[in-house]
């Protein structure tokens, strides 16, 4: 099947599997501070008190939209735990703007590889929710990624910048976030990626990140300028791809026409 799906509809998304998730972990012990934030915490003008536990690897910070990817656990001030990604031995994906009002602000502070505890009061928490916690309540959270929302066009979407390398066969790239790995896809390889597609007017016309669950295909089995893009990176690499028309869907009908534009995270080689 050489057509990938068509989404268009971003659904709230509250955890994501990843390609190889660690194993899960038993409860987290609660931080001595957990009942209050020390003097050195610093604190918005909201409410919300935070304190950097460990400095990030970028300076790269969430946009509100933004579609983020975080490890976390949280716990109410008498130390008990009451959610946790690591528990579950896999990180969250989810939009940023359909988290508590606090995440939202906390993790707005943060820069990728960054973890920040974070303490938010009950009108930045849960508000009184049932079968919620009550009060304020404590996170610990690890930004793992941030991208763009699917729906959000990048500015380049209309035309390749000029930094951008071109193949012999008119595939237009740009490393948008070098890799972990050194290993590179072959052509019959089957690969686990995230990616987001647009036409370029913007329209966004298909999206693993707005389903939020990675796609595991055959690079055999994709478009010509996705077999012959992908096998350009590493895995942990993300990629933008310029693809013309004839490595891509050859103007059949009912699918998108012209130049297409992809953003790829290439999560494992199979």
């Amino acid at each position: 099947m050489r057509e990938l799906a068509i989404v268009v509809a971003l659904s709230c998304v509250t955890s994501v599997a990843a390609a190889q998730a660690p194993p899960a972990t038993g409860p987290q012990a609660a931080p001595p501070d957990v009942s209050a934030p020390p003097p050195e915490a610093s604190r918005t003008a909201s409410g919300l008190a935070s304190r950097l536990i460990t400095p990030g690897t970028g300076v790269e910070k969430p946009a509100p939209t933004d579609v983020v990817t975080v490890h976390y656990t949280g716990w109410t001030p008498d130390g008990k735990m009451f959610d946790s990604s690591r528990t579950r031995g896999t990180p969250s994906m989810f939009p940023l703007n359909r988290s508590l009002v606090g995440w939202r602000e906390c993790v707005q502070l943060m820069t990728v590889g960054e973890t920040r505890r974070c303490w938010l009061p009950q009108n930045l928490a849960y508000q009184g929710q049932a079968g919620r916690p009550a009060g304020m309540v404590v996170f610990d959270i690890e930004l793992l990624d941030t991208r763009l929302a699917p729906a959000v066009a990048p500015p380049d979407v209309a035309a390749p910048p000029s930094d951008a390398k071109r193949t012999a066969s008119g595939v237009v790239y740009k490393v948008l976030k070098p890799g972990t790995g050194t290993r590179r896809p072959a052509a019959w390889d089957r690969v686990t990626v995230h990616y987001t597609g647009w036409t370029t007017d913007g329209k966004m016309f298909d999206s693993s990140v707005a389903r939020g669950k990675p796609a595991t295909l055959g690079l055999g089995d994709v478009i010509r300028g996705w077999t012959e893009g992908m096998q350009l990176m590493v895995e942990g690499e993300r990629t933008r791809f310029w693809i013309p028309q004839n490595l891509a869907y050859k103007g059949e009908p009912g699918s998108p026409r012209g130049m297409l534009v992809f953003d790829i995270d290439l999560i494992k080689i199979e």
